[in-house]
């Protein structure tokens, strides 16, 4: 019996849309990691690129379990004197919303080529409208 491994040419990609209005935020992107990385397909493949796009909407509306909204904090640091800056997830909600979901997706793949690569088909939009409608994307509904 010989193993499967997918082709970068032979992956047909879908796109799905995740509304995440009054939905988990890591719920969310458990899901949209899924989609990107193509675990979802039977030809999945660990070194090839096999996933979907996704369209997160309502990005803004999405919510944290427990006292996250307050207690959690992100952190960065610019690399000079006193360049350490530490915000907490309603600094960044009122900053610019859609980074909520696009660093807890990029928390959840992988830090390579590959990761990039599928990081660049996730879109995320802060309101309902999107400008994808002509590729005919599927409603992926999160539990």
């Amino acid at each position: 019996m010989k193993t499967f491994s997918a082709k970068p040419h032979e992956v047909e990609r879908k796109w799905f849309v995740i509304d995440a209005k009054d939905k988990i935020l890591g719920q969310v992107a458990v899901e949209a990691a899924r989609l990107l990385r193509g675990k979802h397909k039977p030809i999945f493949t660990t070194h090839v690129d096999t996933g979907d796009f996704v369209v997160v909407i309502n990005a803004d509306q999405v919510l944290l379990s427990g006292n996250k909204e307050q207690a959690k904090i992100y952190t960065r640091f610019s690399g000079y004197v006193g360049g350490k800056h530490v915000e907490t997830p309603r600094q960044v909600r009122e900053r610019r919303p859609i980074l909520l979901v696009e660093r807890a997706v990029w928390g959840m793949l992988p830090k390579t080529r590959l990761g990039r690569a599928q990081y660049g088909k996730l879109k995320v939009y802060a309101g309902e409208a999107h400008p994808h409608e002509a590729q005919q994307p599927t409603v992926y509904e999160v539990r």
